[in-house]
């Protein structure tokens, strides 16, 4: 279910599937790989996919990093475990303090994906005292090309997308558009994951915001995706697609992650917008041919 990877003969890398919510497996394929690093993405990583499917959530965000974790404390206890967790961790903090919210701010989730996530978050902060070494990132919304259609940047793109090749009706539907929240280009997540990974000094344990700090309205969001079509396309507002537990607004400081990593957000938000609308174009022209 979840990929896994190793170094082979000439610095290939080998690809091992491997779910993590089977202990076993992990702890097998952990004592055979002797990994020196992992990058933890295995995850059900959307507010929705959670939803129908709680105990599901539970056991992949939750006790598969716990399977990790504890595989590696046996069987390579030099290695440095990254975890990808999540903003939405810090839930109602969003709404009790200033923002932007550094590292510092409670995690409080809203919703079980959130809860999911910030529990792993925590078991992994009080692995480090037992002699864990890991790094714990939260990034904040994040997209980019390749994104799927449950995220809601790529939701708006695969719309319009599926309306200029004449495949929809031009009506895209949509969730709350007043939402506020802080995005980045996936592509500069992973440039800070890089950071750790490629010898970035850290303390184990140690937590890393990974955000613009700019907060941004879903209806504006939508807004630049639209006036890169050049169809008129009616918005309509879909209950279907509103959340419960809805934070109004997101944001973050990555202070830290620019001081300790040198890290810094590069790729333009116009970019962004035009690379994932493109990806879904070419996705709509290969479903037409």
């Amino acid at each position: 279910m979840f990929a896994a990877g190793h170094e082979g003969d000439g610095g290939a890398i080998v690809p091992l599937a491997l779910d993590v919510t089977d202990a076993k497996a992990v702890e097998d394929t952990l004592r055979s790989v002797a990994p020196s690093c992992v990058m933890h993405l295995a995850a059900v990583s959307s507010f929705h996919l959670a939803r129908q499917n709680p105990r599901r959530a539970w056991d992949v965000n939750l006790y598969g990093t716990l399977n990790l974790a504890d595989a590696l404390l046996k069987h390579a206890s030099d290695a440095i475990l990254v975890f990808a967790g999540t903003s939405e961790a810090y839930g109602e903090a969003f709404n009790q303090s200033a923002l932007p919210l550094d590292e510092r701010a409670p995690l409080l989730p809203r919703n079980l994906y959130a809860a999911t996530k910030a529990a792993a978050d925590l078991a992994l902060g009080q692995m480090a005292y037992d002699g864990l070494k890991t790094v714990r990132f939260r990034p904040f919304n994040h997209t980019g090309p390749g994104q799927g259609a449950d995220f809601v940047v790529p939701a708006f793109a695969a719309q319009i997308a599926r309306i200029e090749a004449g495949m929809a009706p031009p009506v895209i539907d949509v969730g709350n558009l007043d939402a506020q929240r802080d995005f980045l280009d996936v592509r500069d997540v992973i440039a800070a994951y890089e950071a750790v990974l490629l010898g970035g000094a850290c303390a184990s344990g140690a937590v890393f915001n990974v955000s613009s700090g700019q907060p941004r309205r879903i209806g504006d969001v939508l807004d630049d995706l639209l006036a890169l079509s050049n169809l008129a396309i009616e918005v309509r507002v879909d209950p279907a697609r509103l959340r419960p537990n809805e934070v109004p607004v997101v944001s973050g400081s990555s202070a830290l992650a620019r001081e300790v990593l040198g890290w810094e957000p590069k790729i333009a938000w116009h970019r962004t917008l035009a690379d994932v609308l493109d990806g879904f174009r070419g996705q709509m022209a290969s479903e037409r041919s």
